[in-house]
């Protein structure tokens, strides 16, 4: 059971749980399309960083690596993929990504997977505000990911 307290706004009407548990990645890997490495700074990350650096821009410009750039709103929009960036005044704390029906897909950290209606679901607790939103022309998922 998803606890309430970190994900006050997630209630059983607007999200649904998509796969089981799983170790091997974490939500800003599934938000890249990454099933194969947990994503962090002096881990593993796209762009040059320092190991210590949690900062919401070292998490844009992650995202910038693979073909992003920043957006106006969380809407459909056909031709394009789309990511939520959440965190709070300093740190950024989760992605989510936007699937082709509309809805969006977030990783609960060593949790399951779910499908959520909007970005705003997962957000107001645990993982702070959607701050910043990000797209790319729309890309042929590879075989590991959840389309």
């Amino acid at each position: 059971m998803i606890p309430s307290n970190d994900f006050p706004r997630l209630t059983s009407e607007n999200h649904k749980v998509t796969s089981a548990a799983d170790v091997g990645y974490n939500c800003i890997a599934w938000a890249a399309r990454d099933t194969k490495h947990w994503w962090q700074p002096g881990r593993f990350w796209p762009a040059d960083t320092a190991a210590g650096d949690f900062g919401i821009g070292i998490l844009a410009l992650a995202f910038k690596t693979l073909g992003y750039e920043d957006c106006d709103d969380a809407n459909l929009e056909p031709g394009f993929e789309k990511v939520a960036l959440y965190g709070d005044f300093s740190f950024y704390k989760h992605a989510a990504r936007q699937l082709s029906s509309g809805a969006w897909t977030s990783k609960l950290g060593k949790d399951v997977d779910i499908e959520h209606d909007t970005p705003d679901d997962v957000a107001g607790g645990l993982y702070g505000e959607v701050v910043q939103l990000m797209r790319r022309p729309s890309q042929t998922p590879p075989t590991n990911a959840y389309v």
